[in-house]
């Protein structure tokens, strides 16, 4: 596994800017030095620091010389709502960039993998009890496995995954005190009651998670500043999710000054 390193930079704004443009540069070199059928298989998640990357690649030149029908998107996590729902981090997604790209018909929308979304009506849901809604995220934790492993074989990796943390270390949809972290027989993970709205909610397991080739995290804020640490301190610590994630090749905690102050005071 990569060591894992620390950039800090200025502010949140800053980090979704380099973010943006050291992610189309990874797609370009990777695409630029090997020919067809390589391809690139992107992994992201949500969060303001993440999504306010996606804003910055919409508007990149970068974005122009990318042979975008040999890039993959894939989703590390999922808010399990209707697939119109405003918490969808596929939609923010889609809003802030995927979107104008499929308009363009630049990105087939083929390439765009999303998560299940939940197709319940409102009474539905509302009368659904714990077992149903497990069950029902159970199925569609499959149905993305199938496609993941359809894609990219029985030990799928993503050539880049970029996350984002909460300031109670969790990572994806997996949280401490959450025994999802310690599940490692599966690719994909339902996760009922979760601490952090809404309680339903699709994620990748922390092995999956962990065999990206580049590994980059977004984050900024001092509320953070205590969970960076104690990543930086101990790895596969189940009560800072975020300590299993690992890349095999490259892993690189962007930062603001806030949120990286104590782990660059050990």
């Amino acid at each position: 596994m990569a060591e894992r390193r620390l950039v800090v930079y200025r502010d949140s704004d800053t980090i979704a800017q380099a973010g943006a443009q050291r992610t189309l540069l990874a797609i370009v070199d990777t695409l630029g030095t090997q020919p067809a059928p390589r391809r690139f298989d992107l992994a992201l998640t949500g969060g303001s620091d993440s999504l306010k990357a996606l804003s910055y690649m919409s508007s990149n030149p970068l974005t122009d010389i990318i042979d975008w029908p040999r890039v993959q998107i894939w989703w590390g996590d999922e808010r399990f709502v209707a697939a119109d729902d405003e918490d969808r981090n596929a939609l923010q997604a889609r809003r802030r960039f995927l979107d104008a790209l499929v308009d363009d018909g630049r990105l087939p929308a083929a390439n765009i993998h999303e998560m299940p979304a939940d197709t319940r009506s409102a009474e539905q849901i509302a009368a659904a009890s714990d077992t149903d809604n497990d069950k029902l995220l159970d199925a569609a934790a499959q149905r993305y496995e199938h496609e993941l492993t359809s894609e990219l074989g029985e030990q799928p990796a993503f050539d880049l995954l970029i996350l984002g943390m909460g300031p109670d270390g969790h990572y994806a949809s997996l949280f401490p005190g959450h025994t999802e972290i310690n599940i490692a027989d599966r690719l994909v993970v339902g996760v009922s009651h979760s601490p952090k709205l809404p309680p339903l909610r699709l994620s990748l397991t922390a092995p999956l998670l962990a065999r990206s080739r580049r590994t980059w995290f977004f984050t900024a804020g001092a509320a953070k500043a205590d969970a960076i640490a104690q990543v930086f301190v101990k790895p596969d610590n189940p009560d800072y999710p975020s300590s299993f994630a690992a890349g095999t090749d490259e892993f690189i905690w962007f930062a603001n000054a806030d949120a990286a102050a104590k782990a660059l005071q050990q």
